[in-house]
C-alpha cells in the first residue's frame, strides 16, 4: 500500500470492538455510526464520527484533525486538535489494511474501558459520492 492508495475521502462503514475472547461487539458509537475520514496528499487528516440519532454531542461525536504518515502496514495520525482534549498532541498508531474499496484501521482505545483498552476496528469505504443527501439512495 502506498500513500496514494489512501488519499481521498472515506465513509465510515463500521466501528467495532474486539474483546479478550475475540468476539466483536459494537463500538462506542453504536451499531450504525456515521463518519468521514479525509486524507490529503500533503499529509493532513480529518476524522469526524458520530452516533446516529439524538444525544449529547460529547457522547455522540468524536472528531480530530492533524497530520498522517504511512509506513508499511502502520498508519500514524498526529493529533493537532480534537473534540476530546486528551487526544490533542498524541500520536494514534493503527494497523492499516486496504481490501478493494475498504480501508480498515485497527488499534487500541485511547480511553480504557473497565481497566483495559479494547482493540477497535474501524472500516471505511471510499466515498464515491460526497453528496450526503444521496448517501441513503446508494
Amino acid at each position: 500500500m502506498t500513500p496514494d492508495d489512501v488519499v481521498g475521502v472515506w465513509r465510515l462503514d463500521s466501528y467495532t470492538e474486539v474483546d479478550e475472547s475475540g468476539s466483536t461487539v459494537a463500538g462506542p458509537l453504536g451499531d450504525a455510526p456515521a463518519g468521514l475520514l479525509i486524507y490529503t496528499a500533503d499529509g493532513h487528516v480529518a476524522v469526524s464520527m458520530m452516533k446516529t440519532g439524538q444525544g449529547p454531542a460529547l457522547e455522540t461525536f468524536m472528531g480530530y484533525s492533524g497530520r498522517w504518515r504511512l509506513a508499511g502496514d502502520e498508519m500514524t495520525h498526529t493529533v493537532l486538535v480534537s473534540a476530546h482534549p486528551r487526544m490533542a498532541g498524541t500520536e494514534q498508531v493503527r494497523r492499516v489494511a486496504l481490501d478493494g474499496p475498504a480501508l480498515s484501521l485497527r488499534g487500541t482505545a485511547v480511553n480504557p474501558v473497565g481497566g483495559r483498552a479494547p482493540e477497535r476496528v474501524l472500516t471505511w469505504r471510499r466515498a464515491e459520492n460526497d453528496d450526503p443527501t444521496q448517501q441513503e439512495k446508494e
